[in-house]
């Protein structure tokens, strides 16, 4: 059982935004009744559903990898008219929504997908699927405060859970590093960076769970192969079965000593 909204959403058909609005202007009905309460619980499998007199239908699942820039966001229409995501791809001519968050100075993997199965075990923190970045801080990180982001530091929503950390290489006035964590808080890695008394100046989000960035170029999208997609719902099961936390891959330290990121 679903709220007409979630009904609507699921089925690929738009957000549950959009799906409010067309529900209150009289354009849904569920078993030949318009109904205009977004909260009304209905069977998929039973009831027969209709927007504007067309019976709806589940939709194709859409996968896509994009390689979101900084300075767009994560959301559909913004009120200040500042550039989104979906400016990014006018042509793709189906609803697809983000799976998770970049905040508008992040930037990295972002998929975005009709499937909200996948979309809420990859948000699930039940599920613990790892997601990296690199980030690039305002100071010189002393091993002590490394130590503290590994084994969790204090946000005002909780304390954050052990996260993987390198150190990829210290400049003259900033450290790098490789952050892996399992959850999916508001701004996290840059929570715990500020508080261990540093900033993220950078933060590039470089993969979700096996999916990783690659070389796709800035500002664009792919689809995911079926491999890919299997791939990140087996990783759904394997991190909420056996996986208490993320672990370092040291091989992943020289590949990104030079990465294109930084």
């Amino acid at each position: 059982m679903k709220t007409l909204d979630r009904a609507l959403s699921k089925a690929g058909l738009g957000s549950r935004t959009e799906a409010r609005s067309w529900i209150g202007a009289g354009r849904v009905s569920v078993n030949g009744r318009v109904i205009q309460t977004p909260d009304h619980w209905v069977d998929i499998q039973r009831d027969k559903i209709a927007l504007d007199g067309k019976p709806i239908h589940q939709r194709e699942k859409i996968h896509l990898l994009l390689y979101k820039p900084k300075g767009y966001l994560t959301t559909y229409k913004d009120p200040e008219g500042r550039p989104t995501v979906y400016d990014l791809m006018p042509e793709l001519g189906a609803w697809v929504f983000p799976v998770g968050r970049l905040d508008l100075d992040s930037s990295g993997l972002l998929i975005m997908t009709n499937d909200t199965a996948l979309a809420e075990q990859l948000t699930n923190p039940e599920y613990k699927v790892p997601k990296t970045y690199l980030v690039k801080c305002a100071t010189l990180l002393s091993g002590e405060q490394i130590d503290r982001l590994r084994t969790g530091v204090e946000l005002s929503d909780g304390p954050t859970r052990p996260a993987a950390v390198q150190r990829i290489r210290d400049g003259a006035k900033h450290s790098f590093l490789e952050i892996t964590i399992s959850e999916g808080r508001n701004r996290q890695v840059r929570r715990m960076l500020e508080a261990i008394d540093s900033k993220a100046l950078k933060l590039v989000r470089t993969s979700i769970g096996p999916l990783r960035i690659g070389d796709l170029v800035i500002g664009k999208y792919r689809p995911l192969t079926p491999v890919e997609v299997e791939s990140l719902r087996q990783a759904n099961s394997v991190a909420h079965n056996h996986s208490p936390s993320p672990r370092p891959h040291n091989r992943k330290r020289r590949t990104l000593r030079g990465s294109k990121h930084f």
